[in-house]
């Protein structure tokens, strides 16, 4: 039976926004994280949610599948007062 991992609080770290695209429904947010420059993308961040380029929010990830440190990954978009904002896969 498969193990469910929860994100904590403190398996999280911070990234800059660096792009946001707004449209009707949504707003796309492109964040960076600083040590690594990776960036991932969020497209489907509430657009009532108020955030601008350099604004800092937070990511966590949990990995899919038996090997830890290989393949895929859920991550978590979350604001300062730990609302998750969004979720993608990376592969």
């Amino acid at each position: 039976m498969d193990q469910v991992v929860e994100i904590t609080e403190n398996d999280r770290f911070d990234c800059v926004v660096v792009n946001v695209i707004k449209t009707m429904a949504y707003k796309g947010v492109t964040i960076e994280e600083p040590f690594s420059r990776g960036r991932v993308y969020f497209g489907k961040v509430p657009a009532d949610f108020d955030v601008e380029i350099d604004d800092v929010l937070y990511i966590g990830a949990k990995p899919l599948g038996e090997e830890k440190d290989k393949g895929s990954m859920e991550v978590y978009l979350y604001d300062e007062n730990d609302n998750k904002l969004d979720w993608t896969l990376i592969y």
